[in-house]
């Protein structure tokens, strides 16, 4: 299983997994939160990051989401990655951690690709009939 750690400004992670309590009733124990408060040392944080990053790998590799694509917490993530066993998607959305959640006992490169379609095709218009976003799809093959 891969494991997860959202990299993000103040409490937005944090709120996040909240979200996934709500939605599937508890959190599995392979996300963690990496909060990034603006006083914060980016080193320290990097150092933090390195060492949740140890817990979280069980052999499938880590996915760090960041919230904001050149912000300091995507800056950390991008020195935290390690191509093939920490990788990185920026723009997380509650959609695409849904979609990750389901989807983590896959390989690592599917489910950043899991990450990548839910986190677009889950942007609608919300008087669409064009289409749909069933993130929970996706924990029914689990």
């Amino acid at each position: 299983m891969i494991g997860i750690l959202l990299v993000t400004h103040n409490g937005l992670g944090d709120s996040l997994v909240d979200c996934v309590r709500h939605v599937m009733g508890s959190v599995p124990p392979n996300i963690k939160v990496l909060s990034v408060l603006a006083d914060d040392d980016p080193q320290q944080k990097e150092d933090e990051g390195r060492a949740l990053i140890a817990q979280l790998d069980t052999g499938g590799g880590v996915l760090l989401l960041s919230d904001l694509f050149g912000a300091t917490p995507c800056n950390i993530a991008r020195r935290l990655y390690r191509p093939g066993r920490v990788e990185g998607v920026s723009g997380v959305n509650l959609p695409m951690l849904l979609r990750v959640v389901c989807y983590s006992h896959k390989p690592l490169a599917e489910v950043v690709q899991k990450a990548l379609e839910s986190g677009c095709n889950c942007i609608l218009s919300i008087n669409s009939d064009l289409g749909s976003c069933d993130v929970a799809t996706g924990c029914a093959d689990n």
